[in-house]
């Protein structure tokens, strides 16, 4: 069965992989490592990876973090899955854990309007008297 293209078909939830998962793990683990002197290889999936925000690249002899890049590719052959290395990305430590970390906030007046929508969508079948307005206290 193909469900690719197909409502709800699951897909990797990379956001949720970043900020719950892997900056936890850097900043754990790559801190001990860190305050040991020693430095950190992680390895990714090259769709992960493109997730990230960018981050700034320093030469290897610079670097505290080697993001190495993988990716899935068939091998038209033999029709099998072979995991390739795609690259090699040096970072340091707090700019990568800084970076990955960091909100950028969007409009407020935006989140406040998708808000009202929604709002107001949920109390259309209800026939209130005053439907309240989010924005009237902000």
């Amino acid at each position: 069965m193909d469900w690719r293209g197909k409502a709800n078909f699951p897909h990797p939830d990379y956001l949720s992989s970043s900020r719950k998962r892997l900056a936890p793990q850097l900043i754990f683990k790559g801190g001990i490592l860190r305050s040991w002197g020693k430095k950190t290889a992680v390895a990714l999936n090259k769709s992960f990876f493109a997730t990230l925000p960018t981050l700034a690249e320093v030469d290897k002899k610079d670097a505290d973090i080697a993001w190495m890049i993988y990716d899935l590719n068939v091998e038209v052959g033999s029709k099998r899955y072979v995991l390739q290395l795609h690259k090699i990305v040096y970072t340091k430590f707090d700019a990568a854990l800084e970076q990955i970390t960091k909100s950028e906030p969007g409009d407020m007046n935006d989140f406040v309007q998708v808000l009202q929508e929604k709002l107001d969508e949920k109390l259309e079948n209800v026939n209130p008297p005053d439907a309240p307005i989010l924005d009237e206290d902000l």
